[in-house]
């Protein structure tokens, strides 16, 4: 038996998220069947993390064990030949024996992009957040600041986490406005791990903020009160990439 790790990209526009779910395309049950067909045998994949409906990916991690003998190369040909256009597998790679793509991942980076510009770009809305009128980037970044390192982010958490403690560590919090694409605002979060709709409700208050609804001291007072009715809605799904995972 030999375990081998997965490197993925997905446009999760036309997905159900990662997870397998009835009756609903989803990545995970599109890779096991490529898997299962070019392997001879039915597969279990695990994911770095389980991406929601309409979330992307350009790093995203998996794993799976096989009785294969076919080589990681020729098992990543055989995958760029079987699955669809929306999935793109970059790397197979021998792993450890006992190597899980979510328990053995230590940092994982999440990239979310807003676009506030006057126009909308028609190539980009499946890809970014619009948001009707100019944010002030900089109140979203100090206002974004005591939610670096490590805290309780219940308050940041969606109904539904199966995660037995709320507490991650962020590690990097950016915001940024590229000169190249400057009615765009790039916000990248990493972690240590992250909570069920975690980056999408934090980015969900930081824009409220962005746009004068709120206060730049809410992420702090949401923090300390450790209950979701104390932050701003979620983010909607297809601004947010999952960029890159590290073990």
């Amino acid at each position: 038996m030999r375990t081998l790790k997965l490197t993925l990209a997905y446009d999760g526009t036309a997905f159900a998220g990662w997870q397998i779910q009835l009756n609903r395309r989803t990545v995970q049950q599109t890779l096991k069947e490529a898997l299962t067909k070019i392997t001879g045998a039915p597969v279990s994949i695990n994911a770095s993390g389980r991406t929601d409906a309409g979330v992307h990916a350009l790093g995203q991690v998996a794993s799976f064990d096989t009785t294969s003998r076919l080589d990681a190369n020729t098992l990543r040909r055989a995958l760029e030949a079987e699955l669809p256009d929306d999935i793109v597998v970059l790397a197979v790679e021998e792993a450890a024996a006992g190597f899980h793509a979510r328990r053995h991942a230590v940092r994982k980076r999440y990239r979310y992009v807003i676009h506030d510009g006057p126009r909308s770009d028609v190539f980009r809305r499946s890809y970014v957040w619009r948001v009707y009128r100019r944010l002030d980037d900089a109140a979203m970044l100090r206002a974004a600041q005591p939610l670096i390192g490590q805290h309780d982010f219940a308050a940041f958490q969606s109904r539904g986490s199966q995660r037995s403690s709320s507490v991650r560590t962020i590690f990097e919090l950016t915001i940024d406005r590229p000169a190249i694409v400057p009615d765009e605002i790039h916000i990248e979060i990493a972690a240590d791990g992250f909570l069920y709709n975690m980056v999408r409700n934090i980015v969900g208050t930081l824009v409220e903020i962005g746009r004068g609804a709120g206060e730049e001291s809410w992420p702090a007072r949401a923090l300390a009160a450790a209950d979701r009715r104390a932050a701003g809605p979620p983010a909607p799904p297809q601004g947010l990439t999952l960029v890159s995972v590290d073990y």
